[in-house]
């Protein structure tokens, strides 16, 4: 399952959605975080897909990354569609089973409360999928500038989001090599008493905050060797620069919000 964790990684192909400026795509997803609750029936539900899947179309990243960004949230999907089927009292009866009345309202509740999570990982991958490190350094700087005059250190606080998200697919890789190590050496994490599973999970916690913190020092020693001081005075080799592109990227995402808000009381 760790190895299921696309947020973070970037694949290298070239697209209409690579070409895109960093900070289109930070305000493309931020909007569309929020579009994704305009839905609330099947036309606009039909419509967010849509929107969902021509955007993976545009973005050509293999659909395996999608869909291996799904699987974590599988289970969470599952536990919500089943707590809307047998606690959402709406529409008609189907069937009764262990004394609770499953209605047509639930599972249709349940259905559309999967689609929106789906919705928002997918539109979360795609940002990371798509933009490099430096490119979503220099957005998340751009967007946290006008707090410098209230004492926000912009550029350490972007760069310090930008490597936390790069790190969480290598953590996570690190994480799923030590549990390995650790089950060759007859650990099992899935056995045996609460205290005693808490006790093996030390055998895999340690390791992974050393490994962690060593990871960390390396990239500060890295850091320090190449002369970085902070963004005081710093130049770009690749300045951002807003085109026609990201402007009408903008505008469709407002065109989908739109659709959105027009297809609720349809």
């Amino acid at each position: 399952m760790l190895q299921n964790i696309v947020i973070g990684q970037y694949v290298p192909v070239s697209s209409p959605m690579h070409r895109l400026d960093s900070r289109a795509k930070l305000l493309c997803l931020l909007a569309l975080a929020g579009i994704v609750f305009l839905a609330n029936e099947f036309w606009s539900y039909s419509a967010l897909l849509a929107a969902v899947g021509s955007f993976v179309l545009l973005s050509r990243v293999p659909l395996k990354f999608f869909l291996k960004g799904l699987l974590p949230v599988f289970i969470l999907v599952i536990f919500t569609f089943f707590l809307h089927a047998f606690f959402t009292n709406e529409g008609q009866v189907l069937f009764t089973i262990l004394g609770f009345s499953i209605y047509s309202g639930g599972i249709e509740q349940g259905v559309f409360i999967a689609v929106r999570i789906g919705a928002l990982v997918v539109f979360a991958s795609l940002l990371t999928l798509t933009t490099t490190p430096i490119d979503l350094t220099d957005g998340l700087e751009f967007f946290l500038r006008p707090f410098k005059r209230f004492g926000l250190p912009a550029h350490e606080m972007s760069l310090m989001m930008s490597i936390s998200i790069r790190l969480i697919p290598t953590l996570l890789l690190e994480a799923d090599r030590i549990l390995k190590a650790q089950a060759a050496r007859g650990a099992d994490f899935t056995k045996g008493s609460l205290k005693t599973r808490l006790e093996t999970m030390t055998a895999f916690i340690i390791p992974l905050f050393v490994r962690s913190f060593k990871r960390a020092e390396d990239m500060a020693t890295a850091m320090d060797a190449r002369g970085y001081r902070g963004g005081e005075g710093r130049t770009k080799l690749r300045v951002l620069k807003w085109r026609l592109q990201d402007t009408v990227a903008c505008l469709v995402v407002v065109g989908v919000g739109a659709v959105l808000a027009l297809l609720r009381d349809f």
